[in-house]
């Protein structure tokens, strides 16, 4: 007979399998505790957007609290790598030991240079290899000051309006030959080649000149490997990261294809890793993680960057909060509902909030530009976000906290800023 649960019960397995239904520990956060909470995470996706901070560092402040950043940094370029950049639930940090398996079934074919004469791919994929493996990390623009590559790109070009040379780059770290060695403080990547990352595995990935010549080739028949396999374990470790949720849930995680994952989800609960449940409320087929745990109460309290990997699912959030999130970052401002760059705020075990933020660095201010309560909030939501406000603001180096007057819930948090008073002060901003 399934087990039955109601839809509080899911969400506390779904926060306790994020890390995130209990109070955060006391006292200095070490470099033991970043590194659980990403084996934990399994991925934390990367933003280029800098408004408050970069989206990878935000998961884990949501979790640890003030936290030393330094120490993303080193587990992501020093050796042996806990940390390496490549595609997931988009472009994110992910464990080196998922490397090979995603290698199998990530296609972004429309990032690279799929679409590329394939002679002249081909040619400079080569040179960018020659030039990798006899020279040291590089950005896409040493690379082509490097290679002495000139060409006049159309100014009128929509997207990013790559050169010739980033195209083949990504092309590349696509296909697992390249990748990131670290990033620049404009948050280029500096690339290198893969079997520099993963030096000290066995399975790293080929390198070299000859590897060019495959460029643009499916992964999938070239990565070696299992690909069933390789699914179910990616599969399982999604699982793990939700806890609970749908066959959906699971392959958005790490952007696995529907169809394909299916057949995964089917052997993990006949190995008895994945349970058929029922939660009141969710109409789908759900399942919960053979190491899922349930606690008794949630008691955690964070804002959550907008690619945290427990709201980036958009319908599952819905489903199990009832919270209904669009980010609106490329919304034009007279339409956007909320603000540019909106955090959810996490209140036990509901979301009862969310507030527009932004970092003024030069000025030394958290800029909470909008707040809105959702319905039913309880009745300390201002002061349990005041808290967590100051809290951001001092992780972040930032001296005062400023409330703007814009949103149903921006009267009551500037008053709950300033009555706090302590460590980082307050000001309000006149309408």
């Amino acid at each position: 007979m399934q087990e039955v649960l109601s839809l509080k019960q899911a969400r506390r397995i779904a926060l306790a399998a994020q890390g995130l239904d209990k109070v955060r520990p006391a006292g200095p956060v070490t470099a033991r505790a970043v590194g659980r909470t990403f084996a934990r995470l399994q991925l934390v996706q990367i933003d280029s957007v800098n408004v408050l901070a970069r989206s990878h560092y935000l998961p884990f402040f949501s979790r640890l609290g003030n936290y030393d950043r330094a120490i993303l940094q080193r587990m992501a370029g020093t050796h042996p790598r806990r940390m390496m950049e490549y595609w997931a639930h988009e472009a994110s940090f992910i464990r080196p030991d998922h490397f090979q398996d995603l290698l199998l079934w990530q296609s972004r074919k429309w990032v690279g240079a799929h679409a590329m004469d394939p002679e002249l791919r081909n040619g400079v994929a080569g040179q960018l290899l020659d030039a990798l493996a006899s020279g040291p990390p590089m950005t896409a623009a040493e690379l082509t000051a490097r290679l002495g590559h000139v060409e006049d790109r159309r100014q009128d070009n929509w997207g990013w309006n790559w050169n010739t040379v980033k195209r083949v780059l990504e092309h590349l770290f696509e296909d697992g030959l390249i990748s990131a060695a670290s990033r620049t403080d404009s948050f280029e990547r500096r690339y290198t080649l893969t079997a520099n990352v993963l030096r000290a595995r066995a399975d790293a990935a080929p390198a070299g000149p000859a590897a060019g010549t495959g460029a643009g080739d499916d992964t999938g028949d070239d990565a070696g490997g299992d690909p069933a396999a390789a699914m179910v374990r990616l599969i399982d470790v999604a699982a793990q990261a939700h806890g609970i949720g749908t066959l959906r849930c699971f392959a958005d995680y790490f952007r696995t294809p529907l169809r394909a994952s299916a057949p995964a989800v089917e052997h993990l609960v006949d190995t008895g890793r994945l349970r058929p449940v029922t939660v009141r409320g969710w109409d789908k087929p759900v399942y919960r993680h053979a190491e899922a745990k349930l606690p008794r109460t949630a008691a955690g309290r964070a804002l959550l960057s907008p690619f945290d990997s427990l709201v980036f699912e958009r319908r599952r959030l819905e489903a199990l909060f009832g919270f209904h999130y669009r980010i609106e970052i490329y919304t034009p401002e007279p339409k956007r509902r909320f603000g540019y760059y909106v955090l959810p705020f996490l209140l036990r075990d509901a979301i009862v909030a969310r507030v527009d933020l932004k970092a003024d660095r030069a000025g030394g201010l958290l800029l909470a530009r909008a707040a809105h309560a959702e319905p039913g909030a309880p009745a300390d939501t201002a002061s349990e976000l005041a808290a967590e406000l100051q809290l951001m603001a001092e992780w972040l180096g930032l001296e005062r906290v400023v409330v703007s007057p814009r949103g149903d819930l921006a009267a009551a948090l500037a008053d709950a800023v300033s009555a706090a008073g302590s460590g980082v002060s307050a000001l309000r901003e006149q309408a």
